[in-house]
Formats: structure tokens, C-alpha cells, sequence
């Protein structure tokens, strides 16, 4: 496998500043020698987590990074496998506990500025050291989600988890999406127990090393955590200031386990004041996205939490309109998460747009879904993965929008291994599909799952009388906006939804 042709070289990252690219032999922008084990579900991931933490002792590392952080949230069901329960035992068995939780913005918009702050507080109490990172692009937030555990005696056990699931309510659901039995209130067509399908990696090996390195970038960074005098106040006022250390020397990369090269592929946007190890951004996620894309010849499978922007749209279109015999399948959650009038309308407009844009290129190779539980409740596709003809893959934090391609912090890791790529897309399609559909050929993807969607919305229709067919998928149903709906949620869709993180120059010669 020519793995140059489909991984971004050092160069091609854009962002010589940062140190994740300096390890390697001159333009090699990726490790080899790992093992990436897909985790699908949150269970299943929260199960391995607990599992790993419980075994780690004094002089061990854990460095995480999240998004939401919900100290409560049960990481395998028992009270005493709580999130900040288990890092707090952790930080006083002697382990070095350190966090990177984005600040977030006001609770009421939906967010989660009050979960983030307690979980710090847990773990700061027990001698951690958790801090609220607000160096952000304005409107922007912190979205990665990993964890790197790091052993000083046992580096065979070293492993980092990387992916779409954050350590908060919700995501904590399994196969058959019944939800997490702590759930986050959502759109009222989820229901009161959300169901819920995400994706995190497993990674061992030397790119373990790498993660590490993400996390290291962002903790030294010397700037304030946050720019607004209002929140030193308050910081004050209401609790004493975390003391952060610098961290210990990073050990050497762990050893080989696999064969799967991996790549991280990052997105810091263009901040006022920089970052210190991307002072013009980095949009490696958009450029390694694009290379790979370019690249298809037979089948892109994605998904995803969202599908909006024209600029993201545009590479699978020109990748659609080169090759008449490349097929796109997307999964998508049926309705956004949110159902208020000022939210939903932005979000249905932009993916529709997209979808409409993509299906004048090619009307018949490509497919849109949504996933229900067996019960018929509509599951939310909280995902970010793509498979590009069974070759390369990708799961991390961001989503198919120009936010995640410019404007967050997000973090993906790429794997470019025929049998690691197969496996991500059977495990997932297999899933959708039901038994007996485990080792599902590439070419025979898209009938399949065209199939097995229409079987199952044709016994909707039909008043769901007989038994009801195996599968998952349901074609995604349009929803017509009125001009004046479309009129003002436009401009909202662009600024607040997908805005744009690049440098002016950049957005002014339409690149990346």
C-alpha cells in the first residue's frame, strides 16, 4: 500500500510549529508500528477506561482532554465508577492526573460551564490538576476528546483513547440503543433516555507518544486561560486558583505492537495572539480529508453528527463528478439535537443544502440515513468517522463542517491499513444492517444498505404491520424550510453555526 499517497506528508501539514511532525525521519508526518482497536459505543469505551484507570499506581500518568465533563456520569454503572470518582482515586493513589476541560459558554444556551467546573473541582481536591481552558477562538470552543494513560514501570500497558465520546452524560449507551441511563435533555423526538451512536479508538504503539504531544502543546502554552476580566473576578470570588506544574519529561514513544500506521490530524483556528505551537492555525484535518478524498475511486462511508458546508461538500462532489463509479453513503441523526426555533432551522438548512448539492452530482450514488433502535426511536449519530475505499480510515472529534475544518480545536487519528479500514466499516455497518452481514464486500455496501433502508421505511408506511425487517437505517426524510425561515437562518447558519477560523488571506484565495 502506497501510505504516502494517502497521508499528508510533515509538509503538507501547513503548520511547521508544531513538535508532533519533529520525531520523525525528514517528511514522515506519521507513525508506524501501532495497534487501533475500534471502541463503538460509549459503554464500551467507559468499560475499557474504568478498567485501565482502576490498574494505574503511583508515578503513572493520565492526561485527558474534553469538551463536556460530567463528574457523575457512571463510566460502568456502579456509584463508585463515577468519572470524577475514579480520577480522584486515581490523583490519590500517587497517579499524575492533569485536565484540559474547555471552559464552555452559559449553561442556559445548552452548554456546560457548571458540569466542566465541578469535574475540575473533584479532581483538584484529590490533588489533580484540572483546569478550564478558554483559549479559544472567539465563539469557539475546545472540542477534542482523548485520554493517554502513561505507565513509569509497565510502558507495555501505555494506550491512548481517542475519538467522538466525551465523558459526560449520554454517551454511555450500547448496541442496542436504549440510551444512558444518566441522560442529557435533547430534542423531544430522542425521547427522555436519548439513544446514542459514537465512536472512540484504542491506540497503542508509538503513537501513543503523538496524543501525548497534542496534550503537551496545549498545557504548555503560556497564555492566560481565559481573556474576559469578568471571569477573573468570578474565578476569585468563588474558588481558589488551580496551581498547574509543569509537566514531567515525556518518556520515549512505546514500543510497536501492530501494523497500522497512524497519522493525528489536528484543527486550531487563526487566534488573536496564536497559539505557540500553530500561531496561523492548523487545518490538517481539512487537508488530510482532502488528499484522501482525491483519492476514491469506489466507496467514501461516513458518519457523522453533522453534514453542512458547502466547502466540505465541494471536495466530495468534484471527488463524485471524476469518478463514475464512486458511491458515497451517509449516516446521520435524523434531527438535530436541539428543537428550538432559533436552533433547529440553521441546522436543517445547512445540511440540506449539502445534501442537495451532492445529489445533483450524483443522484444515484449517494445515500443519506438516519439510524432507530428496534423500539422505532430515532438514534442520535454523535459519530465522526470515514472510510474511504476500505484503505483509509479516520474517527476523531471533528465533524464534516467548516467549525471542525477551521475555526475549534479538534483532533483525529487517520490509519491507512486495508484489514483495519474494512473492519471499522463491517463492524459499523453490521451493525446497522443485523445479523449475517459481518463480512459485507465493499462493492456490495451500498445496494445492501439501499436495501435493507427501503425494506424498513416501506413497513413504516405500511402501518408497521408483520414482522419488522432486520435493519436499522431509514432514508433521511426532507424537510421543506419556508423563504422566510430560510432568509434569517441563513445568516445565523454561517456566523454562529459553521463560521470560519482561517487567516483573512486564506478565506480571501479559498483555501485551506
Amino acid at each position: 500500500m502506497d501510505v504516502d499517497s494517502w497521508f499528508l506528508a510533515a509538509g503538507e501539514r501547513g503548520n511547521p510549529a508544531t513538535a508532533l511532525d519533529r520525531p520523525r525521519r525528514a517528511g514522515l508526518g506519521w507513525s508506524e508500528g501501532n495497534l487501533v482497536a475500534p471502541l463503538v459505543h460509549g459503554a464500551s469505551y467507559y468499560a475499557e477506561l474504568h478498567r485501565r484507570i482502576e490498574q494505574m499506581g503511583g508515578g503513572d500518568l493520565v492526561l485527558f482532554v474534553d469538551w463536556r465533563g460530567d463528574p457523575d456520569e457512571r463510566l460502568v454503572g456502579s456509584p463508585e465508577s463515577q468519572v470524577g470518582a475514579v480520577l480522584a482515586r486515581a490523583a490519590r493513589r500517587g497517579v499524575d492526573v492533569r485536565g484540559l476541560v474547555w471552559r464552555s459558554h452559559w449553561d442556559r444556551l445548552a452548554f456546560s460551564g457548571r458540569e466542566n467546573r465541578h469535574l475540575g473541582e473533584e479532581i483538584n481536591a484529590a490533588g489533580g490538576q484540572c483546569v478550564l481552558d478558554m483559549r479559544v477562538r472567539v465563539g469557539g470552543s475546545h472540542h477534542q476528546k482523548f485520554v493517554v494513560l502513561r505507565h513509569r514501570d509497565r510502558p507495555e500497558r501505555d494506550i491512548a483513547f481517542l475519538g467522538g465520546i466525551d465523558l459526560c452524560h449520554s454517551r454511555r449507551d450500547d448496541a442496542c440503543h436504549r440510551g444512558d441511563p444518566q441522560p442529557q435533555p435533547m430534542a423531544a423526538v430522542y425521547g427522555r433516555r436519548p439513544p446514542w451512536h459514537d465512536v472512540q479508538l484504542a491506540i497503542t504503539g508509538p503513537a501513543v507518544g503523538d496524543v501525548e504531544t497534542v496534550f503537551r502543546e496545549r498545557w504548555d502554552d503560556p497564555q492566560p486561560l481565559t481573556r474576559s476580566p469578568l471571569r477573573w473576578v468570578a474565578d476569585r470570588v468563588h474558588r481558589p486558583p488551580v496551581r498547574t506544574s509543569p509537566l514531567p519529561a515525556q518518556r520515549p514513544d512505546p514500543a510497536p505492537t501492530g501494523a497500522h500506521p497512524v497519522q493525528l490530524l489536528a484543527t486550531y483556528p487563526k487566534r488573536f495572539g496564536g497559539y505557540p505551537f500553530a500561531p496561523r492555525g492548523e487545518r490538517s484535518i481539512a487537508r488530510g480529508y482532502t488528499k484522501a478524498i482525491r483519492q476514491a475511486r469506489d466507496l467514501i462511508y461516513i458518519e457523522d453528527q453533522y453534514l453542512w458546508s458547502p466547502q466540505v461538500a465541494a471536495e466530495f462532489a468534484d471527488a463524485l463528478a471524476r469518478r463514475p463509479g464512486l458511491h458515497l453513503i451517509a449516516v446521520l441523526p435524523h434531527s438535530p439535537d436541539q428543537d428550538g426555533r432559533l436552533s433547529m432551522p440553521p441546522n436543517l438548512l445547512g445540511r440540506q443544502r449539502v445534501i442537495d448539492q451532492l445529489r445533483r452530482v450524483a443522484p444515484a450514488r449517494v445515500a443519506f440515513y438516519g439510524i432507530e433502535n428496534l423500539q422505532g426511536r430515532p438514534v442520535y449519530v454523535h459519530a465522526k468517522v470515514c472510510v474511504v475505499d476500505d484503505t483509509w480510515a479516520s474517527v476523531g472529534s471533528d465533524n464534516f463542517n467548516r467549525r471542525s475544518w477551521t475555526h475549534d480545536s479538534e483532533l483525529s487519528a487517520t490509519v491507512c491499513h486495508a484489514g483495519y479500514a474494512r473492519e471499522l466499516r463491517t463492524v459499523l455497518t453490521s451493525e446497522h444492517l443485523g445479523a449475517g452481514h459481518e463480512n459485507l464486500e465493499m462493492g456490495a455496501t451500498f445496494a445492501t444498505l439501499a436495501a435493507s433502508a427501503s425494506a424498513l421505511q416501506d413497513w413504516h408506511e405500511r402501518g408497521r404491520v408483520g414482522p419488522r425487517p432486520p435493519g436499522r437505517l431509514r432514508p433521511l426524510a426532507e424537510r421543506a424550510l419556508g423563504p422566510f425561515t430560510r432568509a434569517w437562518a441563513d445568516p445565523l447558519y454561517r456566523l454562529v453555526y459553521d463560521p470560519d477560523g482561517r487567516p483573512l488571506g486564506l478565506r480571501l484565495r479559498h483555501r485551506m
